[in-house]
């Protein structure tokens, strides 16, 4: 993989390897062209957005051991696909996002100036 880079334009930062996150579950928020889904935002996901995207038919609170998915609760960082980010953002529920973490691909979805709104404390 090349040198990927976060929405701040420097160095993509791991995201979260307990729960191991990342469409190539490595940690990280990278993407390529088998990510159809664009999972390039690091999210902190809270409670309030776990009972939304299960109510929109994603649930990620449950466990699914076949796929080695231990189920998220809040407080968790994961890799979230950009265009479900941007609609909890919409609905009122997007969780607070790392933007060190955040691959730059996001921008594509949503501006800096609205993820900075977002930044977990800490963040540019």
């Amino acid at each position: 993989m090349t040198q990927s880079k976060n929405v701040l334009g420097e160095k993509l930062q791991v995201c979260c390897t307990s729960p191991m996150t990342g469409f190539y579950r490595n940690g990280s928020c990278e993407t390529g062209p088998q990510d159809f889904g664009s999972h390039v935002v690091c999210a902190q996901v809270t409670e309030e957005f776990l009972d939304y995207t299960k109510s929109k038919g994603n649930d990620l609170s449950t466990p699914v051991p076949g796929y080695d998915f231990p189920g998220l609760k809040p407080g968790d960082k994961w890799c979230l696909c950009a265009s479900r980010w941007k609609e909890a953002m919409e609905a009122g529920f997007a969780p607070p996002i790392d933007l060190s973490a955040t691959h730059e691909a996001t921008l594509k979805y949503v501006p800096l100036e609205v993820l900075q709104e977002y930044a977990i404390t800490g963040d540019k």
